[in-house]
């Protein structure tokens, strides 16, 4: 895998491989259900999560393997935390945690209010140790960038100092705005695709996540 930087959007870490290429594109395919569908959230996040994890800290131990003793590196406690914005950001927590079985889960449930346009908070629960853990926000779709800025606000309210974003899709309106907000958070995405329609759907996209997701539309 190789990850590619944007020259305007200093914070977006762009993914590229030719498999993530291959599953996005079945991800894109309005024929695709929403068995398969699933499946290539799982399948792409992963990929994402790998690179999105790579600068985590360490911790050295001595452990005794069959033949001898040798030193070894764990995961640096306190442990990350996964943060999926409901609803479409449960689809990715199952791939993350396969890379971080003991990393805690949180969840953060937002709508957008229909004479503001704004998101508001319906439900946040994060551990109580939050300060000093690494948080990765999961959302596959980052379109106007409002609901993942309103996720980092809330964090950093919380002192949270250590956030990723990792999304399947971004439009260049959300990654603008969000990136102005919070310049230290860094994007982690397989596709920047090419603008906002007028009802703020990502084009080409892949339509709406969550429905597509859990079959509701």
């Amino acid at each position: 895998m190789s990850i590619i930087s944007h020259p305007h959007y200093k914070t977006l870490r762009l993914i590229q491989h030719p498999l993530v290429s291959s599953k996005l594109s079945l991800l894109r395919d309005k024929t695709t259900d929403h068995k398969l569908f699933r499946e290539l959230i799982y399948e792409i996040t992963l990929m994402l999560g790998i690179e999105a994890t790579k600068r985590l800290p360490l911790k050295e131990q001595t452990i005794q393997t069959p033949m001898e003793s040798c030193t070894a590196y764990f995961l640096k406690d306190p442990l990350p935390v996964i943060l999926p914005i409901l609803r479409a950001g449960i689809g990715m927590v199952e791939a993350l945690l396969t890379l971080m079985p003991a990393a805690k889960v949180g969840h953060i449930g937002l709508f957008r209010n229909e004479i503001t346009f704004l998101p508001e908070k319906y439900y946040f629960k994060v551990p109580e140790d939050c300060e000093q853990r690494h948080f990765f926000i999961c959302d596959p779709m980052l379109a106007t960038g409002g609901s993942a800025i309103r996720a980092v606000d809330m964090l950093k309210e919380q002192k949270v100092k250590h956030i990723s974003f990792i999304c399947i899709l971004a439009a260049p309106e959300g990654v603008e705005t969000f990136s102005k907000k919070h310049p230290d958070v860094e994007i982690y995405l397989a596709s920047l695709d090419r603008q906002l329609n007028d009802q703020c759907f990502i084009l080409p996209g892949l339509g709406d996540a969550g429905d597509r997701l859990f079959g509701t539309h």
